[in-house]
């Protein structure tokens, strides 16, 4: 399981439902209903990762979270979870909206573009970043909105969302020492929990 995914579990409570936007494969839900009985449903307009995700038993509405979520009602779930994902919507403003009234409590986690080593590659070789984790290029990246830290944290506020936890993750399974303290720097994915 990705490394942001294996963290945000467990602020997913037990027998819960959860909407999971761009659930790309299942995998995650699949994760969610087997270890920790959750009831969730997958967002997705990518035909091959819906078919891989039906394959794995799990309930899939093919939809584009960019033309709106006016098909669900409010608080119609406990959690909603957009996990890298937030920088390839157009509306990524919007999406938060949407999440946080059909569900009670959001999820979302992406790449901190403020990272050491993007500003690094960008500051030296004057070229957008390309590592193992983004392995794009600047003209086939489905990364629209390059957000950092500070950028997401002053959407938030600027939009009364309240941050109700936050954490960060580096490349490998091991906690990042400098991220907690200079997340803005050094974490390469930040993850947050949100509500109104």
């Amino acid at each position: 399981m990705r490394l942001d995914l294996s963290h945000i579990q467990r602020w997913i409570a037990p027998e819960s439902r959860v909407l999971d936007l761009g659930c790309g494969d299942g995998v995650f839900l699949e994760f969610l209903r087997d270890q920790r009985q959750v009831r969730g449903t997958g967002l997705e307009i990518d035909q091959r990762y819906i078919t891989a995700a039906i394959s794995r038993g799990i309930n899939v509405i093919e939809q584009d979270m960019d033309a709106g979520l006016a098909n669900f009602p409010d608080q119609s779930f406990d959690t909603v979870v957009l996990a890298l994902a937030l920088q390839a919507v157009k509306y990524p403003e919007r999406v938060l909206d949407e999440m946080l009234r059909i569900g009670r409590e959001g999820i979302v986690t992406f790449p901190n573009f403020g990272h050491w080593r993007c500003r690094l590659m960008l500051g030296l070789q004057g070229r957008m970043p390309v590592s193992s984790f983004m392995p794009y290029t600047w003209y086939n990246t489905p990364n629209i909105h390059f957000c950092t830290v500070k950028d997401f944290e002053d959407l938030c506020r600027a939009k009364g969302i309240r941050i109700v936890s936050r954490d960060v993750v580096g490349e490998t399974r091991d906690q990042p020492m400098l991220s907690n303290k200079w997340p803005n720097l050094f974490a390469s994915t930040a993850i947050y929990r949100i509500s109104r």
